[in-house]
């Protein structure tokens, strides 16, 4: 029996229509709305109703959403895997909540609720727009990059737009004719709160401090990063690897024992990551996909220097030898090559790469230019 929290709104009426419109948006993870789409909420509750269906934590990360008087629906997914008896639950789960709501529009982030709302959006005749934040592992695989691409043909046939995060996951839709490019929509990903990540003095440590922040699991090229810090440790010892996050996958072991050798320190999950961007050097991130690396722009807006990986999703953040440096995808030693180039930097070199990296964000990823590019393609205001 699903768990409803229902808050009275104050309704407003739309200027346009004198009808007030309800917006119902489904997602897989409600701290990473909170994170990355609170401005659009924001935005959209000035003139619209709005109403999450996503699943609820126990952390509580739907109650932000309910203090601000978003009507929250609990909505249980296996975010990782193929589960046909629990993804058949989700899609009558996502019926029932549209029978209830009757909501005018429909807007999906990330691959199960853009597959599984949109097939009984597009049944029920509801109009919506999806998301997609990276293509993941589906399309890595050719036997499920198959499935996948019919999945995704059956529920966009009446899709209204598809925002994407890069050109290169909008142009592997197109050529797996999964979508028409009058229907693609590519924003600079969740841009990024120039507000909430101010630019902070460059700092000065006594060793470098290389920063970690993300899901401590495979896809991030971990195995890389660690393999690196290692390599690099035992020639010097001029800098030290902070890792923020979780862990996804089984590197506990290995994290501890970066941290007994003394090449890095483990700080676990932060909710503020502000001040560890702050106090480090240096992020890297070597990423093997991305849709748009939200901890890249993040650290670039607080002024910070990046290393990551030349993929779509990361690259876009680097303005490559200014602001970063590119490293090869899935390559021990071009990320070990880059993070010592960057060790051998003078600290002022490495403070102008900051500072450059930060004049980026404003001239391409604010939030507020994203956001309103956003409800603009949604064609309801």
């Amino acid at each position: 029996m699903e768990r409803q929290v229902q808050i009275v709104l104050n309704k407003t009426e739309d200027k346009k229509t004198g009808q007030t419109k309800k917006i119902l948006i489904a997602t897989n993870h409600a701290y990473m709305l909170w994170q990355f789409r609170r401005e659009l909420i924001v935005e959209l509750k000035k003139e619209h109703e709005v109403v999450l269906s996503l699943p609820f934590d126990e952390e509580q990360h739907e109650k932000p959403f309910q203090e601000m008087g978003v009507k929250c629906i609990d909505t249980p997914i296996e975010r990782r895997g193929i589960n046909p008896l629990t993804d058949l639950k989700l899609m009558r789960h996502y019926k029932q909540i549209l029978k209830d709501e009757r909501p005018d529009m429909v807007i999906t982030y990330s691959i199960k609720p853009n597959v599984y709302a949109g097939l009984i959006c597009g049944s029920m005749g509801i109009p919506f727009c999806a998301n997609v934040q990276g293509l993941g592992t589906a399309f890595q695989k050719a036997g499920l990059a198959q499935f996948v691409t019919l999945l995704y043909k059956l529920a966009f046939r009446k899709v209204r737009t598809v925002f994407f995060e890069n050109e290169a996951n909008a142009e592997e839709f197109q050529k797996r004719n999964i979508i028409p490019v009058k229907k693609q929509k590519i924003l600079h990903g969740a841009g990024i709160n120039l507000e909430r990540y101010p630019y902070q003095p460059y700092p000065e440590n006594d060793k470098i401090h290389f920063l970690y922040l993300g899901r401590i699991m495979q896809e991030k090229g971990i195995d890389e990063l660690f393999a690196s810090v290692r390599s690099l440790h035992a020639e010097r010892q001029d800098f030290v690897l902070d890792i923020v996050g979780f862990y996804e996958d089984d590197y506990k072991e290995q994290v501890e024992s970066l941290v007994r050798d003394g090449i890095a320190v483990f700080h676990g999950f932060q909710e503020n990551p502000v001040p560890y961007y702050a106090s480090a050097d240096c992020i890297v991130l070597p990423s093997y996909h991305e849709g748009m690396s939200n901890v890249l722009l993040e650290a670039a807006a607080v002024g910070r220097p990046l290393i990551t990986s030349d993929i779509p999703g990361c690259r876009e953040a680097v303005d490559p030898g200014v602001t970063g440096i590119l490293v090869k995808v899935k390559d021990t030693e071009s990320l070990r090559e880059a993070m010592e180039t960057f060790l051998n930097k003078t600290h002022v070199d490495r403070a102008l790469m900051g500072e450059a990296g930060r004049r980026r964000m404003e001239q391409i990823f604010d939030k507020a230019q994203v956001v309103k590019e956003t409800i603009c393609a949604l064609g309801i205001q």
